[in-house]
């Protein structure tokens, strides 16, 4: 089959679970035989990946931030958008900008899932003319239904099967106004009958999406996300010095400060002088005095000597991290619709300790590799610290279990015959 997936980068300035997710599928996929394309949007999806193989960045970030605020740029001369959307800008829009978060951002998002109707009607033409021009795709899979503005004029012009993953949309609708939130909900609902066939990531998030969207049964299914067991190396964690890992965007939303505080009331215990606590994932602008603060807190704690924000958490920078600590928690707020760290870690036999919230449950419950509490709080999080860092044996045998878990029920390559079997009962 002939694949396209379009999918929102990040540009690399945070560990981003969707990119990543997309990412390791395309590979995947290509070795089972099949031709796949990657198409971003707004910004490259990795630092690294600004060229693409010469496919360029659709509805670059700040060529669309602009439009939208600004009519003048609407009408603007064409080098301007071009100027706009090269590397260099793109990647300092990135690391500058809070773009992945809804506040300030909801009549574009609106205006996004209007399609043909919204400002950016000109990058969605410019996209489907790319797409007819050089591919003829059997599928095109959108990476979230955020993107569903895109689907009538997809179907219209490319009569191709179109499927959508799901994940996390909720994260960005539902911190909106009340006003945005049920409107950007109604539009994504109105788009539902464009696409033949919705992919969740969990079956938790399956069941809140059929819900939220009224998907109907036939148009729904759940293939969990996968990782490739041999891209990752692991030590027990009785060989490693006793250290506690966060990896995911820093921001309030993911519970870093959850974190750091059940870590001040760790180090406060007894028999815990020892253990440190390793930070990574990057962050947005958004996220600067959140981070500031965090600092300031592990320093009055007399504790930020202990503390080692890695900056690195590239495919080498994740390896090294990984070989460093003991366990991780990334305690979201919320939980998640899958959270991809679950399995990089559990991978390189690092045991998860997680809110029982979201699909952490269900993927902690099926990899074996980990642990949830509740509720989301510090105490109970530094207690389960606690009780687990005493206990080198239990450790090791999470760690034994979630790499071989991860191996037996999420491994890319059977996932990836999964998502083509799921493919096959969408196509038209």
């Amino acid at each position: 089959m002939r694949i396209v997936h379009i999918i929102p980068g990040s540009g690399g300035s945070f560990y981003c679970g969707n990119c990543l997710r997309d990412s390791k599928y395309v590979p995947a996929l290509k070795d089972l035989g099949h031709e796949v394309v990657k198409i971003p949007m707004y910004l490259p999806l990795f630092s690294h990946d600004a060229s693409n193989n010469g496919i360029p960045v659709f509805y670059g970030a700040v060529s669309i931030y602009l439009k939208q605020l600004y009519p003048i740029f609407r009408n603007a001369p064409s080098w301007i958008d071009k100027l706009l959307n090269t590397g260099p800008v793109l990647k300092l829009a990135a690391r500058f900008a809070g773009s992945t978060n809804a506040a300030g951002l909801e009549e574009m998002t609106v205006s996004m899932l209007l399609g043909e109707n919204g400002q950016q009607k000109e990058e969605l033409e410019r996209m489907v003319d790319w797409i007819e021009e050089h591919y003829q795709p059997d599928i095109i899979h959108l990476s979230n239904a955020l993107l569903l503005g895109l689907a009538h004029r997809i179907k219209e012009r490319l009569n191709t099967t179109l499927i959508c993953s799901l994940q996390d949309e909720d994260v960005w609708v539902d911190v909106m106004a009340p006003v945005y939130r049920n409107r950007v909900w109604k539009l994504m609902q109105d788009n539902v009958q464009y696409v033949d066939g919705f992919i969740a990531v969990s079956d938790f998030y399956a069941a809140r999406m059929k819900e939220q969207m009224m998907i109907p049964n036939e148009k729904l299914r759940t293939v969990h996300i996968g990782v490739a067991p041999d891209d990752y190396t692991s030590l027990l964690p009785s060989e490693k010095k006793r250290a506690v890992g966060y990896i995911s965007r820093l921001c309030h939303d993911n519970g870093l400060d959850i974190l750091v505080d059940a870590f001040i009331e760790l180090k406060g215990r007894q028999g815990f002088e020892d253990v440190r606590l390793i930070i990574t994932g990057g962050s947005t602008g958004d996220d600067t005095i959140y981070i500031r603060d965090l600092k300031n807190k592990l320093v009055k704690s007399k504790n930020s000597g202990d503390v080692v924000f890695h900056d690195s958490f590239g495919d080498e920078g994740k390896k090294q991290f990984f070989e460093s600590v003991s366990l991780i928690s990334v305690p979201v707020r919320n939980g998640e619709a899958f959270g991809i760290y679950l399995l990089e870690s559990m991978a390189s036999g690092v045991p998860v300790i997680q809110p029982a919230l979201g699909a952490f449950p269900e993927i902690i419950n099926i990899a074996g590799g980990g642990l949830v509490y509740e509720p989301n709080q510090s105490m109970p999080l530094a207690d389960m610290l606690a009780e687990i860092l005493s206990e080198p044996e239990t450790l090791d045998a999470l760690s034994i279990a979630g790499k071989s878990g991860v191996s037996t029920s999420f491994n890319i390559h059977k996932q990836a015959l999964e998502m083509v079997n799921a493919y096959k009962s969408f196509l038209k």
